[in-house]
C-alpha cells in the first residue's frame, strides 16, 4: 500500500487535474473524493495543503515550468504532466517539507501512475532542471 504522503500527492493530483481541466471548486472535487475514499486526517491536511498551495503560487510555479521547459508550450502539456509539475515544483521552490530528491521521485512515480507512456521522463527531465537553479 503506498505511503500517506503519496496517497495525500494522489488526492492532490486528482484535485488540482479536475480543477484545471473543468474548473470545479477544489472544497466540491475533495468532498466527492473523500466520500468514495476516505483517508486519515494528516493525509488529507497534507493535500489540501498541497492542493492550496499550488494554486496560491500557480502563476510562479507555471512560469518556472515555462523556464524549464522552453520547448513544450504549457497549454500543450498534458494536464496530468503540468498538475504533477506543479505538485513537485511547489514542494521543491516551495513547500521544502521534503527532500528535493524526494519530491522528484514522488512526481515521477505519480507520473507512471496516471500520465502517459512518455510522461516519467519528461517529469524528471523539467524537474532536473529546476533542481539545478534551486537553492535550498
Amino acid at each position: 500500500m503506498a505511503g500517506k504522503r503519496r496517497r495525500a500527492r494522489e488526492l492532490a493530483l486528482k484535485v488540482l487535474f479536475e480543477v484545471d481541466s473543468v474548473g470545479h471548486p477544489p472544497e466540491q472535487i475533495f468532498a466527492r473524493l473523500l466520500e468514495d475514499r476516505p483517508l486519515p486526517a494528516d493525509v488529507e491536511a497534507f493535500a489540501r495543503d498541497l492542493v492550496e498551495g499550488v494554486l496560491e503560487h500557480r502563476d510562479r510555479l507555471d512560469e518556472t515550468i515555462r523556464k524549464t521547459a522552453p520547448a513544450w508550450p504549457l497549454d500543450q502539456v498534458a494536464a496530468v504532466d503540468r498538475n504533477i509539475l506543479r505538485l513537485a515544483i511547489f514542494e521543491i521552490l516551495i513547500d521544502n517539507r521534503v527532500p528535493m530528491r524526494a519530491a522528484i521521485n514522488e512526481a515521477v512515480e505519480l507520473a507512471k501512475e496516471f500520465g502517459g507512456e512518455a510522461s516519467p521522463k519528461f517529469v524528471n527531465g523539467v524537474l532536473g532542471s529546476v533542481s539545478l537553479t534551486a537553492t535550498r
